[in-house]
């Protein structure tokens, strides 16, 4: 009875206390992960970031096809340079777009049809000589995009003269336009399907699957924009051309914009803008940010070695932008005279990879879905 007396209270403090640990062990998960307002950075995103990003890549998209066809009209020296241009112009724009590789987008294989490089000149050959080809075939992604169109604009022939009388005097000029003109039509008729579904329906469905699951919007862009970093941006602009992945050969050949080579950097670096610009959620228009990762990080008080998780990704993002900065215009001339610069660069990409892939997704509790392929 003595016993019964004295442990009935104790028991009842025990329960008591484990009642108490239970509740705070899910107040702290509540606070970490649940309260951060989703919804508004997949609003941000979607509304001042990826449309807009779209909208502006359609704009410039629909003045290279009006370019193309005033050359197709009239295939003159004055019309040839203003393709060119608008084909700079859009392909600098595409930078801004090519990160969101989901929904609409990656339904329709958008990338991997718009921007594959090094472009297959031996299939461009083939297809304008023989008039026999389906662009929408997955298996020609490689002999269309501006890839393509960097051939036949800047690549045909070794001067401008020369290229151009590939579409006025050549045997085969009726056949050269006619691939150009379709190469871009095609570029338009993805762009095009992309946008109307972002504008259409998709938006919503994106913004309002605000979940933490690994398909939610949130860990699903995550997810794409990281990829995108490793394999197109970090190792597709610098690590494979400068031979990171081919034991120290370089391949200088495939550097993007190969045959327009001092246009390579200026990608990179557009690229590389995009990047960080999502990361902070700023809007493309230049009229301030919303939420983003970087404001989830520091909601979460995200810490590393004594300092703010975020504010050491995008030291590391300007210290990529230095290093870029300093190569030469053409990254092609860069690689075959001084590659160890290419090299530097790639290191200091690469740091961010560890803080991205690492850190924050770890903070941010967002699986990692995808392999690089490059043991990282």
């Amino acid at each position: 009875m003595k016993w019964s007396k004295l442990c009935l209270p104790l028991i009842g403090i025990l329960i008591i206390a484990l009642a108490w640990s239970c509740s705070d062990d899910s107040s702290d998960t509540d606070t970490n992960t649940d309260e951060f307002n989703r919804q508004a950075m997949l609003t941000n995103w979607a509304d001042n970031i990826i449309v807009p990003s779209y909208t502006t890549f359609g704009i410039d998209v629909n003045a290279l096809k009006a370019a193309t066809d005033n050359f197709e009209a009239a295939p003159t020296e004055a019309n040839f340079s203003t393709l060119r241009a608008a084909w700079q112009d859009a392909y600098i724009s595409w930078q801004n777009v090519s990160m969101f590789n989901i929904g609409p987008a990656e339904t329709v294989f958008f990338r991997s049809f718009i921007n594959t490089y090094p472009t297959n000149t031996s299939s461009i050959d083939t297809n304008i000589e023989t008039g026999n080809y389906n662009l929408q075939d997955i298996n020609l992604n490689d002999a269309q995009g501006f890839p393509a169109l960097d051939y036949l604009l800047f690549g045909l022939e070794n001067t401008d003269n020369s290229i151009l009388e590939k579409y006025t005097t050549d045997a085969n000029s009726s056949a050269y336009i006619t691939y150009l003109v379709d190469l871009v039509d095609r570029i338009k008729a993805l762009t095009d399907s992309v946008i109307l579904e972002w504008q259409t329906g998709y938006r919503d469905t994106f913004v309002n699957n605000d979940g933490s699951s690994s398909n939610s919007s949130t860990n699903s862009l995550v997810n794409d924009w990281m990829e995108y970093y490793e394999r197109i941006f970090r190792n597709g602009k610098i690590g494979f051309p400068a031979g990171v992945f081919s034991g120290g050969n370089i391949e200088a050949d495939k550097v993007e914009a190969f045959y327009k080579k001092d246009l390579s950097k200026t990608l990179c670096l557009e690229a590389l803008d995009a990047l960080q610009g999502f990361f902070n959620g700023d809007a493309i228009n230049g009229l301030g940010n919303g939420e983003s990762l970087e404001d989830y990080l520091n909601f979460l008080n995200t810490m590393k070695e004594g300092d703010d998780l975020s504010t050491l990704i995008n030291t590391q993002f300007n210290a990529s932008r230095d290093a870029i900065t300093t190569l030469n215009d053409n990254f092609y001339q860069q690689i075959i005279t001084d590659n160890n610069a290419m090299l530097n660069a790639f290191e200091i990409l690469q740091a961010n990879v560890v803080l991205l892939k690492s850190d924050m997704f770890s903070a941010l509790s967002i699986a990692v879905e995808f392999n690089s392929g490059d043991g990282d």
